[in-house]
């Protein structure tokens, strides 16, 4: 019968937590839940391993769970409904796996539950990736490829962008939102990767430019955002944060020629920038993806983002 019956149940530790703080022994235990004693020393002395250590029935669970879990790969999404939940929605808002990841470790700090990093989301999407759902969900990606790309080895510590600041430098209180002058930047790539946009978003008013891009080099880039920024007062041209997309390579010149102090968010970290990944999310209602953005006719792309 022993083997019918190999894990633990909840109720049961909740059985074994009680006895034992009646001081009830092992083989009291066992006779009672109708286990082998041998069952019931291996699971108390896994817990209780130190004269102060404590019992606890809903750990012990919980715990077992997990390295069940692990050891038949399943993965952490398809075991919690309300993590699944979570990460659905937030697919469904347009946010990237970075992001989700970013925000449940603010909204959930201290829930072992409600954990869980960006490449335990796009694991098990690709994993089903010829199934409907997982075609789905990888459409709702931000680089919807049809098969994940390996990390390439190659060049991987390589400072990309030479003499770049990074955001922890950035000061304190520009998180804060309390004065106009810093702006977040980015672009958003066109259909086949042969057109984009610029994106440059002022974090405390949320006001932003679309600057139409001719070409992804960093001195066209640079120069294009210089122009529509020195088309603003000093006094509000303070910092840009920026990602570490190649085009951004020349922001020394940029930040001579603006007087902004260029700063880089980590790579992968993308709410680091996320008053620019939000407002990207609300323009691509307008310019899908795989939209060809050579074919759009701009006349003044300024727009104020509304709440």
């Amino acid at each position: 019968m022993e083997k019918l019956r190999r894990r633990l149940t909840l109720n049961e530790r909740i059985v074994i937590e009680a006895l034992l703080k009646e001081n009830k022994t092992k083989s009291y235990i066992a006779k009672h839940l109708n286990r082998n004693r041998s069952t019931i020393t291996r699971e108390v002395n896994n817990w209780v391993r130190k004269p102060t250590d404590i019992y606890n029935a809903a750990n012990a669970h919980f715990f077992t769970k997990q390295d069940y879990l692990k050891k038949r790969n399943k993965d952490k999404i398809n075991t919690y409904k309300r993590l699944k939940l979570f990460v659905y929605k937030g697919l469904l808002s347009g946010f990237s796996p970075e992001q989700i990841g970013g925000r449940i470790k603010v909204l959930y700090p201290n829930d072992p539950v409600m954990s869980i990093s960006y490449e335990a989301i796009y694991q098990p999407i690709y994993r089903h990736r010829q199934s409907y759902l997982g075609k789905k969900l990888i459409k709702l990606l931000p680089y919807h490829h049809h098969k994940r790309r390996e990390n390439r080895k190659f060049g991987k510590n390589r400072v990309r962008i030479k003499d770049q600041v990074n955001i922890s430098q950035r000061p304190q209180h520009v998180e804060l939102c309390l004065e106009v002058g810093h702006w977040e930047g980015d672009l958003m790539i066109g259909l086949g990767q042969k057109s984009a946009i610029g994106t440059i978003v002022e974090r405390k008013t949320r006001y932003t430019f679309i600057v139409k891009i001719q070409n992804r080099k960093s001195i066209t880039v640079t120069q294009q955002f210089a122009q529509i920024l020195n088309t603003l007062p000093k006094y509000i041209r303070k910092t840009m944060t920026y990602d570490n997309g190649l085009e951004m390579a020349n922001h020394k010149w940029l930040t001579e020629i603006t007087g902004m102090d260029i700063f880089f968010a980590n790579p992968y970290l993308s709410w680091e920038r996320g008053t620019n990944e939000n407002t990207n999310g609300l323009i691509r209602r307008f310019f899908p993806k795989g939209t060809d953005f050579n074919n759009i006719v701009v006349n003044s792309l300024n727009m104020r983002k509304t709440a």
